[in-house]
């Protein structure tokens, strides 16, 4: 267990990392910065943000989920307010470094299941799948 809150915490300091690269507004000061950065915005996330998906729910069917775009953008601009050395110039940064780190979120999804299974599966395997063998 805690191996895996480490290497998610590692990962999403990754990501965060890249979106500082990419993006010119989100900035960080130091590594520390970063690994507070990550570890306060996987804080956030486990927290709050369950609690406004689940309040904005009729917004995100009809918007077929946009809205939890702006959801992530408002919980990485509530973690640059939270941490000193990590700032995010405007809501529009915000919302692009949500966007590359649910492309990253997607991709890694992808390479990790390449990984493990040799194959990426789009759906739930259950009892009868093909590549279950029963």
């Amino acid at each position: 267990m805690l191996i895996g809150f480490l290497v998610i915490w590692l990962v999403t300091a990754l990501g965060l990392w890249l979106v500082t690269v990419i993006v010119p507004g989100v900035r960080v000061q130091s590594a520390g910065d970063l690994l507070l950065a990550a570890l306060v915005l996987g804080a956030i996330n486990a927290v709050i943000r369950p609690v406004l998906w689940v309040l904005t729910m009729p917004l995100t069917v009809l918007s077929f989920g946009l809205f939890a775009l702006l959801i992530n953008a408002l919980m990485v601009r509530f973690a640059a307010v939270l941490v000193p050395g990590f700032e995010v110039a405007t809501f529009g940064e915000a919302l692009l470094a949500a966007l590359i780190m649910a492309l990253l979120a997607i991709a890694g999804f992808i390479f990790l299941q390449w990984f493990l299974f040799d194959a990426v599966f789009w759906m739930q395997m259950g009892p009868g799948h093909p590549r279950l063998g029963f």
